[in-house]
């Protein structure tokens, strides 16, 4: 009680709530790329612009910019030809997929994250790994990021692509509050190269129970986002025109000299279906389970939005090497296409530690990075206070009261909080007179954490007319 000495009336608050804990969000991810523009504000001393967190495609369009529109497309049309031959187009993939790969997230159900521009498009194309590792940095000052992508990556050699995935992969192993998404590199110039054999082979982490950090994807989806084009760069060439109405020029210039063709073309570029790698579209759907289930929901078994198919269709066979691994554990997770459910159905959801029993799964892996974090932020509060039975009790009752709210909402197993969970701290339990001597409160907590089903198995059997 305070010492009172002069006369009057005073208020004292008494509190009589226990300290709760608040889940951190789940599903923040950081973008590492480069953008056509950056927002002026720069910390001081930095070498990129600073991070924004942005919520819409709007957004990013107000401080980055769209893309450089595309100016190497030809377009023949051959009024001779039948269709669909008689529109035939020439496309360049483009390299800069920072906002294509945003119309991907937010149209999954993506919401908050952050862009960290590394750079404009004046490096003639090139994704310098030096560029990403800065970004990847910068972002090591930002406590809400909780996943990680490069989507211009896929455009970079191998090694550097794996490289700067490696990087990212230690990130969330010195941090454990994020986790890394990224596709297996294509090898666009050898069609014979065995890339998920290649991605086994890259030298990805030291330790591989770090792999649990991470997921990856493959292969590619053919999409249907929003492609930009430079109509006055943009060749249109008409021949074969019945009334001798043939056209070669700019499409820009189409519009009044040949309108209909002038249209064909745009039909033909709007029906362009863009290759972009998954991750992207991946994260989105992380945050589209995350606020309708639950982060122990795993993220598969759903339909990508504006996916067409995917680059490459993947069989059941085909499929049982990526999913499981014997040699070098690392899983695969395909997406596939489902005759009457969807074009392009995420079919896994494992870590790439996939021969972990304990992180073998996503959805366990990125629920404990939830809980881990949370906890910690919430006993950040009882630092400096009596390491004594007093501090021990409201320490244990505030991290029960959470785990239970967990509980209830599906996220552990168990039919009572006792399976479900357990919370030890104090004296002869989890901490030694020497830890408390030496100021060290520790407590253990046990989660039985849901788990997916990955693989229903049905039994069926012959009914004898003697059973009952």
């Amino acid at each position: 009680m305070a010492d009172y000495k002069t006369p009057g009336v005073y208020i004292e608050e008494i509190p009589k709530l226990p300290p709760s804990i608040a889940s951190v969000e789940t599903a923040i991810p950081a973008f590492i790329g480069y953008t056509a523009t950056a927002p002026d504000e720069i910390e001081p001393g930095a070498a990129i612009k600073k991070p924004m967190k942005i919520s819409s495609i709007f957004e990013y369009e107000q401080y980055y910019g769209t893309v450089t529109p595309e100016t190497d497309i030809t377009i023949s049309i051959d009024m001779s030809q039948t269709t669909p031959s008689k529109v035939t187009k020439t496309v360049n993939r483009p390299t800069y997929l920072m906002y294509y790969s945003l119309q991907l997230f937010f149209d999954n159900g993506g919401g908050d994250c952050y862009i960290v521009s590394v750079g404009d498009y004046s490096k003639a194309g090139q994704i310098m790994e030096t560029d990403l590792k800065i970004g990847l940095d910068e972002i090591l000052k930002l406590h809400d990021v909780t996943l990680i992508v490069f989507p211009d990556a896929i455009n970079m050699t191998r090694d550097d692509y794996y490289k700067i995935h490696n990087a990212a992969i230690a990130q969330c192993v010195l941090l454990k509050d994020r986790f890394t998404v990224f596709d297996v590199w294509i090898d666009n110039a050898n069609a014979l190269t065995d890339n998920i054999q290649a991605l086994r082979d890259a030298d990805l982490v030291k330790d591989p129970a770090d792999l649990k950090y991470a997921a990856v994807y493959y292969p590619r989806i053919y999409t249907d986002v929003v492609y930009l084009d430079d109509e006055t760069k943009t060749t249109l060439t008409v021949t074969n025109d019945p009334q001798g109405n043939n056209y070669s020029g700019p499409l820009a210039g189409a519009k009044a000299a040949a309108n209909n063709y002038y249209w064909m073309a745009q039909t033909a570029l709007d029906n362009f279906n863009m290759l972009m790698p998954v991750s992207s579209a991946a994260v989105g759907l992380y945050a589209y389970v995350d606020s309708n289930r639950g982060v122990w929901k795993a993220p598969a078994n759903i339909g990508i939005t504006d996916a067409i198919k995917p680059e490459i269709a993947i069989t059941n066979d085909q499929q049982q090497t990526m999913n499981v691994d014997p040699v070098a554990g690392k899983s695969v997770n395909v997406v596939r296409s489902f005759p009457g459910r969807g074009p392009a159905i995420v079919w896994g959801a494992r870590t790439l530690a996939g021969n972990d029993n304990e992180w073998r799964y996503i959805s366990v892996r990125r629920f404990f990075i939830m809980v881990e974090t949370s906890v910690k932020n919430a006993t950040e509060q009882f630092v400096f206070e009596p390491n004594d039975e007093n501090t021990w009790v409201r320490v244990k009752s505030m991290i029960e009261n959470y785990l239970t709210q967990q509980w209830k909402a599906g996220a552990l197993m168990g039919a009572s909080t006792k399976e479900a969970f357990y919370v030890h701290i104090g004296l002869g339990q989890t901490m030694t007179e020497l830890d408390i001597w030496e100021g060290r409160m520790i407590i253990q907590i046990g989660l039985a954490a849901v788990r997916p089903a990955e693989f229903i198995i049905l039994q069926f059997m012959h009914k004898m007319l003697s059973e009952s």
